[in-house]
């Protein structure tokens, strides 16, 4: 009689260990098929973080809450910003090339576009659930913390981009070039890609 018991335990944690594969499986499998569409996934951001601050302005609190959240997407865009190897302390010769002599090596960011899209938006769902739970309502004099926020964004950027200015790189990109009649071969023999067809 014990050991049925202990079965059906073993099944249950089974059942739920196979439950939870299945819903990473399946959440894992929509992020991958959102990679391609980045204007949604940042609309899709957009309207979370919209909604999160439309609750804080109805409340009237989560003032802390919403410090947070400026601060941590402030961390994530400032690693957005950075190349993934700092080059002032690049001693081997991989550094961003300086002149058009040397090398090109594109912009390899610290924090890859999805990756921080990703991070953003699992940071303003988590805070939004944290704004029905009262533990979180710490009452502060917002304007302190809003006038800090400013501070603490503009001495943060401002260092950014002086060191954007030191490297000489820009981190923003729109994809790559498209060269006129790219791939198109004239010649003798034909050959690369047909224009008509």
């Amino acid at each position: 009689m014990m050991e049925g018991s202990d079965d059906d335990a073993g099944s249950n944690v089974s059942s739920f260990e196979q439950t939870s594969a299945n819903l990473k499986r399946a959440v894992q499998y929509w992020l991958d098929k959102s990679t391609i569409h980045v204007v949604p996934r940042w609309i899709l951001f957009t309207v979370v973080l919209a909604l999160f601050f439309l609750r804080v302005y109805l409340v009237q609190g989560y003032f802390i809450v919403a410090y947070g959240l400026g601060i941590f997407l402030l961390n994530n865009f400032i690693a957005f910003l950075s190349p993934l190897e700092e080059p002032a302390r690049n001693d081997d010769g991989l550094a961003l090339p300086t002149s058009g002599r040397e090398e090109f090596r594109p912009f390899a960011r610290r924090l890859p576009e999805f990756k921080f899209w990703l991070a953003c938006t699992r940071g303003c769902v988590t805070c939004f659930f944290m704004t029905f739970f009262s533990v979180f309502d710490v009452p502060v004099f917002w304007p302190i913390l809003l006038l800090y926020f400013f501070v603490l964004f503009f001495m943060t950027m401002k260092r950014q981009i002086m060191h954007m200015w030191k490297h000489k790189y820009v981190p923003i990109s729109f994809g790559k070039a498209k060269y006129k009649n790219a791939g198109e071969e004239h010649g003798l023999y034909g050959g690369g890609m047909s224009k008509g067809k």
